[in-house]
């Protein structure tokens, strides 16, 4: 096993991130010598103790930062503000502040401000995941292949970023640093956006009819299938992740809106150029992930 880049981390919140980090952290090394776990839900704590994929689990976010040279934020952001108020007084000197979710502007206005001057904030997002969500559903391989990006703030020292950066790579990913707004619009537009597609077609569908309905789900063909996977995603970590892109968001559902509408069009004109390129760019961009290993 490689050596890890932290003594000790703390997992505040233990779903499918922090879990598939824990049982990497096991099985791979290269993460952390120990891996403490909490959760606000008592029911977690328990199936995480009953997997045995951490060395300690703690009741409160007080005592599972207690001396950690490393705490990572896997809650959904939208309670990040409050896990840092409460966490904040408790970090170690030198300890680095990180975390895995998926906006980072909001991360960074939450949290910034109770983060102690002997802390380093290094933001972070894993962009891997699953429909599938609590700590039953982490596995060790999550990373492997994937991007995971940094968005530090200016003057963040750079031993700690390079820390965090190790830890990363050590569970299979490649790193980039990336400035935060920047990160939260490429993010609103390869995930976010496809993400409130998805739950809004199974809204329409839901809507129907109920004939209609049942036909639906009984001759789902693959693509309304895929729809339905995305849209199995957790509820909470996704209405926190929209409200907290929102400008992001709304701007690029707009242009999605737009470009719907003109596709519209063009199917009620029978206008064959232009609905022929937009499929063949949209396989370019299938080919291109191929190549990338991003599919």
């Amino acid at each position: 096993m490689v050596d890890a880049p932290f003594r000790r981390l703390a997992l505040i919140g233990i779903g499918l991130i922090g879990s598939s980090l824990a049982r990497a952290a096991r099985e791979k090394g290269g993460i952390a010598d120990e891996v403490v776990a909490t959760s606000r839900s008592a029911a977690t704590r328990d199936a995480v103790r009953s997997l045995g994929i951490v060395d300690r689990v703690e009741d409160t976010v007080e005592a599972a930062v207690a001396g950690a040279d490393c705490v990572m934020l896997c809650a959904p952001v939208g309670a990040y503000a409050d896990i840092a108020a409460a966490i904040g007084p408790h970090l170690a000197k030198d300890a680095v502040l990180t975390d895995v979710g998926s906006t980072k502007g909001s991360v960074i206005r939450d949290v910034g401000p109770f983060v102690p001057d002997h802390v380093h904030f290094v933001p972070g997002h894993p962009i891997a995941g699953t429909e599938n969500s609590g700590p039953e559903s982490g596995f060790a391989t999550l990373f492997e292949g994937r991007y995971a990006i940094l968005t530090p703030p200016p003057g963040t020292d750079e031993a700690a970023v390079a820390k965090v950066a190790t830890l990363w790579r050590n569970a299979g990913s490649t790193v980039e640093i990336m400035e935060p707004g920047h990160h939260d619009k490429v993010c609103a537009v390869v995930s976010h956006l496809p993400h409130l597609i998805a739950f809004t077609i199974c809204g329409t569908a839901d809507d129907l009819e109920d004939e209609s309905r049942q036909a639906v789900l009984r001759f789902a063909a693959s693509g309304f299938r895929d729809f339905t996977r995305i849209a199995a995603s957790d509820p909470t970590m996704w209405r926190d992740v929209f409200l907290n892109n929102r400008e992001a968001l709304l701007e690029m559902a707009q242009r999605f809106t737009e470009d719907m509408t003109a596709m519209a069009r063009a199917v009620r004109w029978g206008d064959n150029a232009y609905i022929e390129d937009k499929i063949e760019r949209g396989r370019r961009i299938r080919r291109s992930l191929i190549a990338l290993n991003q599919a």
